[in-house]
């Protein structure tokens, strides 16, 4: 736990160790009725929670787009939506221009990564570009050279796990108005420019000239998307929202969104761009919907943020102070962080507090 974390005055520890202490008091007769019902009602929140948790570490039997509903483990394969328009801006920064990463200790890199909102309060609208609700979830690597780059020694792969809450389709009229999940694949300053011709990969969008001023082009590709819900998720609902990624040398990459009762995962080859061999450094956060832009909460709002992480180490990971040079996403919020804290152990995390 964040023992100095607090929202407002109530420190998060104290409300759990008071609901402890609820939790052991003898109820009087007369409510024992009312007793039962409410360990029943504890009883499916524990399931719901352990259901949760396997549906984010079990992997889908191929590549595609897959649903499950509580209380089945079993992945069903479902018709995926068409590959999203959805094209950030890479090698930004958030965060009213920083961020906040987690590093694998050194020599260790991450194999799966599950990003939620454990609390918040004072939450009540979010907006970007004047729209209500429009914000994407976004799991990042870090930028490296993998034999992705096909040999092009200053290329760099780089890889979203995304569930944009308004979903802008290629070749669509305007956004869908559905929460999708999806993946995107991106290898930086691939290859030499040729004067607008696409040197990409096939599969890959050629987006360029090198944003950095490379002698290649980026290229980038979006997977097809899962539909988590038909219709925006408000953001009064964040804490509900939760978006894993996994990455697995020699076989598949997996986006999970799970939203209440139901899960959904979206699976990619790995060799598209084998980040699993360079995954070092993860950030997750809300942000704007694509397109460099923002996500604007109201005054007051404030989020507890976890990464649960997992990289085969329980040494703790390292939790990087806000710093432009560790930003990968051009996509912005308008919180700012106060605190966080890094823990190791069987189940290494790390948890931050932000606010406006």
């Amino acid at each position: 736990m964040l023992t100095q974390v607090r929202f407002g005055r109530c420190n998060l520890l104290s409300i759990a160790a008071v609901a402890g202490l609820l939790s052991v008091v003898p109820l009087p007769s007369a409510f024992a009725a009312e007793g039962s019902d409410q360990a029943v009602d504890q009883a499916e929140v524990q399931a719901l929670q352990v259901w949760r948790e396997t549906m984010h570490d079990l992997s889908a039997p191929e590549s595609g787009c897959f649903h499950a509903a509580f209380p089945s483990t079993e992945w069903e394969k479902v018709e995926c939506d068409a590959p999203s328009a959805y094209r950030p801006v890479p090698r930004e920064t958030v965060g009213n221009g920083y961020d906040v990463v987690a590093q694998a200790p050194k020599g260790h890199f991450f194999t799966s990564v599950k990003g939620s909102f454990p609390a918040m309060q004072g939450v009540k609208s979010e907006e970007d570009g004047g729209r209500a609700n429009q914000y994407t979830l976004q799991l990042n690597t870090n930028f490296h050279y993998t034999a992705a780059c096909d040999g092009y020694s200053e290329c760099q792969a780089w890889q979203q796990y995304v569930i944009s809450s308004d979903f802008y389709p290629i070749g669509g009229h305007g956004p869908t108005g559905k929460t999708e999940v999806f993946i995107q694949d991106w290898l930086e300053n691939y290859g030499v420019d040729e004067g607008g011709a696409n040197i990409c990969p096939k599969g890959y969008t050629d987006s360029g000239k090198d944003i950095n001023g490379g002698a290649g082009d980026d290229c980038f590709a979006n997977s097809p998307a899962a539909v988590v819900y038909k219709g925006q998720i408000p953001i009064t609902k964040l804490t509900e929202l939760e978006l894993s990624a996994t990455a697995k040398q020699g076989g598949t990459d997996s986006a999970t969104a799970v939203y209440g009762k139901d899960a959904y995962k979206v699976s990619v080859t790995n060799s598209r761009t084998d980040i699993a061999s360079v995954w070092s450094d993860a950030e997750f956060n809300v942000f704007g919907n694509g397109g460099a832009s923002g996500a604007e909460f109201n005054s007051g709002s404030e989020l507890l943020v976890k990464m649960a992480l997992t990289y085969g180490s329980k040494t703790a990971p390292k939790l990087q102070p806000p710093s432009k040079r560790l930003g990968t996403t051009g996509e912005t919020n308008n919180l700012t962080l106060i605190e966080g804290e890094a823990e190791g152990g069987s189940k290494p995390f790390v948890e931050f507090l932000e606010e406006n």
